[in-house]
């Protein structure tokens, strides 16, 4: 696959031409609905073996086969020319592709209300081929250690068609929100635990779960070694049911990181105890903050580079975003109005029908742009595309890293398809 960031006075025609491709296969790709209308900044991802490279000033034969991973005899074979050439600026050399590597990758879904909507299984039906886990979030724990599944309908079908493992997300979500009251409660007292931990095997092994993942958040910082007793608990009794447990970690980038969705999260007692770790790395950006990158590249990294002094590569999901925001300007701390979430598909289409050019920011490695609407009101919108996950997947592949789990399923974001199945070979349990 290549990557072609669209300038002032491109053409679809031009860029298939370009690349030796159709301007049919790139519309399909990228899901196009107004091909003859790009916009500047927007990232296109074009479906061809291998890539093209441009040559850039400074560049040789031989820097541009260590970039790639390949000998620059070979580099010359391939292209037909001299290895001791000078290459001119401009000149297109062909990349054959690497070989793919094994991934594991989980994305969340989340259904509301008393059942799954058309919407919601039309996403998992896409994304159910690149995924080794659907994770079903979530089951709500009571006070008394009953389980409360969400809408199911479907789901397991879906799953069983493409091969798909079930994860089964256990939550302390109360009322619509992490509870640390109720948190305390499962983490504390042994005959709720006691009473859970049957619920959850008897749902998990008569439902075809293969794993059984615990998000609990805004537990109270002094829960923490409690909560590493109860993991320890859960794995043994998860264990003997023939059940795999991980669990979903903040995202921290030192041990004692103060703050109460921090403290009770212990790295190296989750990466000893669970079989693999979700990094939540997103949110950095959110819909009551101030504009941001959701998952900045710099800040991923620093989880990640903390959680490997705690934990092996592969124990570890990096967590991903599938979504943006859109945020009303100026922001507010107290009383600004929430940014809505937006798919990177709907991103574009802001973009366009508002004649913004989308800008990358280098170092959060991340695309946004800014826009007066129709009642002059200022915003600006960062979001997703493939220059951003790409920035991720090649964090994974460096360090090795067990995979990839994304929050979560419902926006369009066809690229990320794309360029995930060029790149990986993902792993399926069943």
């Amino acid at each position: 696959m290549q990557i072609h960031v669209v300038t002032a006075g491109d053409t679809l025609f031009e860029i298939a031409t370009t690349y030796s491709t159709s301007t049919q296969a790139i519309i399909n790709a990228n899901e196009l609905d107004a091909p003859n209308n790009l916009v500047v900044g927007q990232a296109l991802v074009i479906p061809i073996i291998g890539q093209f490279y441009f040559v850039q000033p400074g560049d040789s034969l031989f820097s541009i086969a260590q970039q790639f991973g390949i000998s620059y005899e070979m580099l010359a074979q391939i292209n037909r020319i001299p290895p001791g050439n000078v290459l001119p600026v401009g000149f297109r050399l062909y990349i054959p592709p690497a070989p793919k590597v094994p991934i594991t990758t989980n994305a969340y879904i989340e259904p509301t209300g008393d059942t799954v909507s058309e919407t919601l299984k039309n996403s998992a039906r896409k994304a159910a081929p690149y995924l080794t886990y659907l994770a079903i979030f979530s089951y709500r724990v009571g006070r008394d250690g009953s389980l409360t599944p969400p809408p199911l309908n479907g789901l397991a079908e879906i799953a069983e068609q493409n091969n798909t493992a079930k994860m089964l997300v256990v939550t302390n979500l109360e009322g619509g929100e992490f509870s640390q009251e109720l948190g305390h409660i499962i983490v504390t007292v042994q005959s709720v635990q006691n009473t859970l931990l049957d619920n959850i095997i008897n749902t998990a092994t008569t439902g075809g779960y293969t794993d059984v993942h615990f998000d609990f958040e805004f537990l109270p910082g002094g829960d923490r070694e409690a909560y590493n007793a109860f993991l320890r608990k859960a794995k043994e009794r998860l264990s003997q049911a023939g059940l795999l447990m991980s669990t979903a970690l903040a995202p921290k980038t030192r041990a004692d990181q103060p703050g109460q969705w921090y403290e009770a999260h212990d790295y190296a007692v989750h990466g000893e105890v669970a079989d693999f770790v979700v990094l939540m790395t997103y949110e950095w950006g959110y819909s009551y903050g101030p504009p941001l990158a959701v998952s900045p590249i710099d800040e991923v990294r620093k989880v990640v580079d903390y959680a490997l002094t705690e934990m092996p590569a592969d124990k570890i999901l990096l967590g991903q975003n599938l979504y943006g925001y859109d945020w009303t300007l100026p922001y507010a701390a107290d009383d600004g109005e929430p940014a809505q979430a937006i798919s990177p598909q709907r991103a574009i289409a802001i973009a366009r029908e508002n004649n913004a050019e989308i800008m990358f920011d280098q170092g959060a490695q991340a695309p946004f742009f800014t826009y007066t609407d129709n009642t002059g009101t200022r915003h600006e919108v960062w979001f997703e595309d493939a220059r951003s996950i790409q920035a991720k997947f090649n964090l994974i592949k460096e360090l090795g890293l067990l995979g990839i789990s994304y929050w979560k399923l419902g926006l369009a974001f066809p690229q990320n398809w794309l360029l995930l199945q060029d790149q990986f070979t993902i792993t399926k349990l069943e």
